[in-house]
């Protein structure tokens, strides 16, 4: 059986047998118990598939990952370790298959543009791996080689998780997954052509050149699928660090994660949109590497848009006709949708909160409420929620700062939020 097939039959068939016996067990214990049996067992077969497969499966993997926080402890917590394999590693290609690709990219000489190149890979992941070699210059450089067929293997295992998008409810009740599948579908041909990347990571390099918290490897050289960048050594991605680390580690990335992620707009003109904690990686002298640029948002204007920080700006001087005449005008509400400022108020202030106080320290609980209060039909926010639009612009912008808040709180990291954004978003220090 294929690992495609695999992945669509093995929760299928979890979820077919389990429901003769959900219904059985009903009759003799709580349904909320019931419910984690159910989910628990799914998890266990949903992430070891996941964690098995390249191509569209490994990359939705990474992208549900920096949702993981959302999840109840006794969910995720027996999966988190390979929640964290799924952001930092996938099954390596052979050594074969890697000259080949190499040779047909950089020519038959291929070996000649390097003094020695290791063929066993430091890394792993959706889309290609990476190896590391030593240029003819001499310097030490990273090579990141696209797995052939890579196209065709992504795009037939999202049609297959988007067939399968019901299951992914069960397991992650608070997130819709079939926005996530689309966008990946859309995304996928930029991320598939490495001289895109080697242009917006030329962009981030120039732009944090000179930075003294974080580094952008030097783009040395590129073709369609394969790139070449300088060597960056580093003692583990965030991804372990929200595994294990301690918690003044987690404050020093977290804090510098939050200021790249929204210092990028501004500096280099692009959104870094592909925020799991497996791109970034914490090295020795205490800066944040980042890699993996993909995936970014070519912005108008080259910047956040200002209406963000502007609205933000208000909410926090609790000024809330203010906001709501904003996302009126942003079509965040659309003019025909009566919704009253307190309602707004209630609905948005847990989501303000990170920016209302000197530091925030952000958690599972805390996000995990959030995620409650906005997708169950229980709750007041939800009716709210519903009345809330995302404009196809902020699309993106969206999901990068669910995505960073999502990462902080797998992170349990304490941060001076307030400031950042003063120094970072453009309209929240001068409304």
């Amino acid at each position: 059986m294929s690992r495609t097939a695999r992945l669509a039959g093995v929760p299928l068939g979890l979820a077919g047998r389990t429901t003769v016996g959900l219904g059985r067990r009903l009759l003799g214990r709580p349904a909320d118990t019931v419910l984690t049996d159910v989910q628990a067992r799914t998890a266990e077969q949903l992430f070891r598939v996941l964690g098995e497969l390249k191509g569209g499966a490994m990359k939705f993997g990474q992208a549900l990952s920096v949702f993981e926080a959302a999840l109840p402890d006794e969910i995720a917590g027996p999966y988190r370790e390979t929640l964290t394999r799924l952001q930092d590693s996938a099954p390596p290609m052979d050594r074969a298959a890697v000259h080949r690709q190499l040779a047909r990219e950089l020519g038959p000489q291929w070996r000649r543009q390097f003094h020695s190149f290791d063929d066993d890979p430091t890394a792993a992941a959706s889309i290609g791996q990476v190896h590391r070699a030593i240029w003819a210059d001499g310097q030490a450089v990273a090579v990141k080689v696209q797995y052939p067929g890579a196209r065709a293997a992504i795009q037939a295992d999202l049609r297959t998780i988007g067939r399968a998008a019901r299951l992914f409810g069960g397991l992650f009740p608070n997130i819709d997954v079939q926005p996530l599948v689309a966008e990946l579908r859309e995304r996928v041909g930029e991320e598939l052509d490495y001289r895109l990347e080697a242009q917006a990571q030329r962009l981030f390099h120039e732009a944090f050149a000179d930075d003294s918290e974080v580094v952008v490897p030097a783009v040395v050289a590129n073709t369609e699928k394969v790139l070449v960048t300088t060597w960056m050594d580093s003692v583990g991605s965030l991804a372990r660090l929200v595994a294990e680390g301690s918690q003044q580690d987690r404050n020093h990335f977290g804090t510098r994660y939050v200021r790249f992620l929204f210092s990028g707009p501004m500096r280099a003109g692009l959104l870094h949109a592909d925020p799991h904690p497996g791109n970034f990686r914490m090295l020795a002298d205490g800066r944040l590497g980042v890699v993996d640029y993909g995936a970014v948002a070519r912005l108008p204007g080259g910047a956040l848009p200002p209406a963000i920080g502007r609205l933000l700006r208000c909410a926090v001087d609790d000024d809330w006709p203010a906001v709501l005449e904003g996302l009126r005008d942003e079509a965040f509400v659309k003019q025909d949708v009566d919704l009253d400022v307190n309602v707004l108020r209630d609905y948005l202030t847990p989501f303000v909160e990170p920016a209302m106080v000197p530091t925030f320290a952000f958690n599972r609980a805390w996000m995990r409420e959030q995620a409650d209060r906005i997708a169950n039909p229980r709750r007041e926010a939800f009716a709210t929620a519903t009345r809330i639009n995302l404009p196809p612009s902020y699309l993106l912008i969206h999901r990068v700062w669910i995505g960073g808040i999502g990462v902080l709180c797998q992170l349990g990291a304490e941060a001076d939020f307030r400031s950042l954004l003063e120094d970072a978003l453009p309209g929240f220090a001068d409304p």
